[in-house]
């Protein structure tokens, strides 16, 4: 099992001696308590305790039975207990579907948390507190999940409301195509202009830099250069350039900018000196810059860029809003998509009536192994072959099957570090 940093507030699941505590009656199959994950039980995580900062993984669990391990109840509810199950043979491929499912939803999840990091550059320390689902984060989210019947109306079979969900959620993934690949032309080519105005004299726009007065305009027989000259060679810049050719203005050569590197002279000179002078310059380590002095264009470069800078600041918050919204759209439907599978999955494994339990737990990474072995303890009895696949990796180091991921009990993760980047 992958682990990450986040900056939620995690918990750590205790693991000493398993105790027994029996079901309130409230509790109890059957009872008029809050609706349940499914048929007959709750979901209740085990006890969960405030550890600072630790992974954010939470691991989803059903078995067959009320759990015998100590924990703190909530009120939780999936898929309740009048949805239609349907066939065996409709629930094997419908176990096919949401697996893959679960897998397109978590992708959709994840680029739009990606792109909203995108989208914030430089406030990036402030994504986490924008990726939410219904106004919380995503672990109070979790850990306080109740099955939306409005949207995933139960009447429906369980295949519709798998599509209900695949289609809101293709939906979310085809509008962030649209919407990202507008907002990104818009950046690039206000990134292109920006280029063009930094970096090195040798290639960037000179037209924020010279003025009007700079030049010779509008003579038949002049024209006023504009060269690249390194800083250690602005001695020999001065006295050269008069004599670098022929018809060269004499005491013409102004300092018009530097940066850290080089200065950016002006030099005045007659037309049809104009290529000698510049091979004699490239000889000399001295960089003629291609430039002509166009106020209308440089006015609509400018305009350009206003333009540009000013739709990217109308497009940022409307975008960040929608995020904001699909994000947590997009969450709330894979977190649905995951008590479907346990509903799913739990019934293949342990058949009609639908009797299963159902648990949250977010173990921190030293506690894993120690976890499954508890897990493993108490409820091997209820699929031997699985409890015999664990007790070999237990029993024989290095012995890897990690790829299997099959326990006695349902098992599935949810990751709730969604960003590429730690923040």
């Amino acid at each position: 099992m992958g682990h990450h940093d986040g900056s939620h507030h995690t918990y750590q699941q205790s693991l000493q001696q398993p105790q027994v505590q029996h079901p309130r009656p409230e509790e109890q199959p059957g009872s008029s308590g809050s609706v349940p994950l499914c048929a007959e039980g709750g979901v209740n995580p085990l006890t969960l305790q405030p550890r600072g900062a630790c992974n954010v993984l939470l691991e989803l669990l059903a078995m067959h039975e009320w759990p015998r391990i100590k924990r703190r109840h909530h009120k939780h509810t999936g898929p309740p207990l009048d949805v239609t199950v349907g066939t065996l043979d409709v629930l094997v491929g419908l176990s096919d579907e949401l697996s893959k499912l679960d897998s397109f939803v978590e992708s959709v999840v994840k680029k739009v948390a990606q792109y909203m990091a995108d989208v914030l550059e430089d406030t990036r320390d402030k994504v986490q507190e924008n990726l939410l689902a219904n106004g919380v984060d995503l672990v109070t989210y979790i850990t306080r999940f109740q099955w939306d019947m409005a949207k995933y109306p139960i009447k429906q079979s369980l295949k519709n409301i798998s599509e209900i969900i695949s289609k809101q959620v293709s939906q979310i993934d085809n509008d962030l195509k649209a919407r990202a690949s507008s907002y990104n032309n818009l950046k690039g080519n206000l990134q292109n202009l920006e280029r063009k105005n930094a970096g090195s004299l040798l290639t960037r726009s000179l037209a924020d830099i010279v003025k009007k007065d700079d030049f010779v305009l509008d003579s038949e027989y002049l024209i006023t250069m504009l060269v690249v000259v390194p800083k250690t060679a602005y001695a020999d810049w001065q006295k050269t350039y008069e004599t670098l050719s022929e018809m060269v203005v004499p005491r013409s050569s102004n300092l018009l900018f530097e940066d850290n590197d080089s200065g950016l002279f002006s030099v005045t000179l007659f037309l049809k000196a104009i290529d000698d002078f510049k091979l004699k310059a490239r000889e000399n380590k001295f960089i003629v810059r291609d430039f002509q002095y166009n106020e209308e264009e440089m006015k609509a470069d400018k305009e350009e860029m206003t333009r540009l800078s000013t739709d990217k600041k109308k497009q940022f918050g409307p975008l960040v809003r929608w995020l904001k919204v699909n994000f947590s759209e997009a969450f709330i439907a894979w977190i649905h998509i995951k008590a479907l599978r346990v509903f799913v999955e739990s019934v293949l494994r342990y058949g009609l009536p639908v009797n299963f339990q159902a648990m949250l737990l977010q173990p921190n990474k030293k506690t894993v192994k120690k976890l499954r072995e508890v897990l493993n303890d108490l409820y091997k009895h209820l699929d031997s072959s699985a409890a015999a696949i664990i007790d070999c990796a237990m029993d024989i180091p290095g012995l890897n099957l990690s790829q299997q991921e099959y326990y006695p009990y349902v098992y599935d993760k949810i990751n709730c570090n969604l960003l590429d980047f730690k923040v």
